[in-house]
């Protein structure tokens, strides 16, 4: 009885440290009037500010973070890692094909935006 006792004790760890792992990080976060994206898993995301369910802005091949909004909410600029190069890109914030900025050969890392946009 007491080997029973132990094994689910040692059980109910595994699994408590299981749950303790699977914890969603996301991160960068930019925020505009009505929409948060933020990087997860190598993409972008969006959630409304009011709350809700997060929707996939990209899912290219490469690594997406540092987003942030453009001055009207309208675009999302982002730091993209392609073919081992990182350059400076844009989405639309419901999410699309984005569109490279940047073609330089160093690292391009996303700043911000100037006022117009």
């Amino acid at each position: 009885m007491r080997t029973l006792s132990i094994c689910a004790l040692l059980l109910g760890a595994t699994a408590l440290c299981h749950a303790a792992n699977d914890k969603f990080l996301a991160q960068h976060p930019t925020l505009s009037k009505t929409q948060i994206v933020f990087s997860f898993a190598g993409d972008l995301w969006s959630v409304p500010r009011d709350g809700g369910d997060a929707i996939r802005l990209t899912t290219g091949a490469g690594n997406e973070t540092d987003p942030m909004f453009s001055p009207d909410g309208a675009m999302v600029a982002f730091t993209g890692e392609y073919d081992g190069n990182v350059d400076v890109f844009v989405v639309p914030a419901s999410g699309g094909v984005p569109k490279r900025l940047t073609y330089h050969p160093g690292a391009d890392q996303v700043m911000g935006w100037t006022p117009d946009g």
